[in-house]
């Protein structure tokens, strides 16, 4: 948390943070934007902390019951992330992929619901999500989404917090330019959950977006908030077409 507030001083107006060249085209990972050595870390399987989450989710895979319904075949369930968040019709609403995994667990089998950013869940969600590596995203053309990704959209360019910036400063205007010496991302959320080396650990998308409301002194939504499947929904339309990389790792 100190870290992020740290990352955007009151004090300095953003065109006296910001240093570099125009905006980043055409839609590209964060990932060209790392260091050789971190993208080195993400391209082997046998260096990447993330691996760790995707080995773990397959053994709570297997001991949770989801073969019975899935199978217990490393693809079987390939494509599925590329897809979410997806439309609920139990719920009548968005469901991103964490929040369908543990609806599976707590509503078919009777399971104990888990933390959301704990680490079985996100070892669950690294694990399925994995199997959709190197697919493109692909959201659902499906117009029940519409509002929510709307949602998305007017959240992502809301100007918040008492640095008065929204999502759309950083990601849209100033893509590829510098902030605090640190390049600025285009933000498309291709590698969740991801390992990223300030966090020593695996985090989702929505902490992810809790970091940057707190960077920004905005108060962040609560874990599992519809605003963040909004956000999602919004951002995978967004890059749509790039490819899957979980799970990435990040600086």
């Amino acid at each position: 948390m100190k870290r992020a507030l740290l990352a955007f001083p009151l004090a300095l107006p953003l065109a006296l943070l910001l240093a570099g060249g125009a905006a980043a085209e055409p839609p590209q990972s964060g990932f060209a934007l790392m260091a050789p050595e971190t993208q080195a870390m993400q391209r082997d399987d046998t260096a990447n902390p993330g691996m760790l989450w995707v080995q773990e989710g397959e053994a709570l895979w297997a001991q949770s019951g989801c073969t019975g319904c899935h199978g217990d075949a490393p693809g079987s369930m390939r494509g599925a992330a590329s897809r979410y968040p997806a439309w609920d019709a139990t719920r009548q609403a968005p469901i991103d992929l964490a929040g369908r995994i543990e609806q599976c667990r707590v509503d078919r089998q009777g399971a104990a619901p888990l933390e959301r950013e704990g680490e079985p869940l996100l070892a669950l969600s690294a694990y399925v999500a994995h199997q959709s590596r190197g697919l493109p995203i692909d959201p659902p053309e499906d117009p029940r989404l519409a509002p929510a990704r709307a949602l998305g959209e007017a959240l992502f360019r809301e100007r918040r917090g008492q640095l008065d910036l929204s999502c759309a400063q950083c990601h849209d205007d100033n893509a590829g330019r510098r902030l605090g010496g640190s390049p600025i991302p285009q933000g498309h959320p291709t590698g969740y959950p991801l390992y990223r080396l300030e966090w020593q650990g695996l985090g989702s998308l929505q902490r992810r977006l809790r970091n940057c409301m707190a960077g920004v002194r905005s108060e962040p939504y609560a874990y599992g908030a519809p605003e963040y499947v909004a956000i999602e929904a919004f951002l995978m339309v967004r890059a749509r077409g790039l490819a899957l990389e979980t799970p990435a790792v990040r600086p």
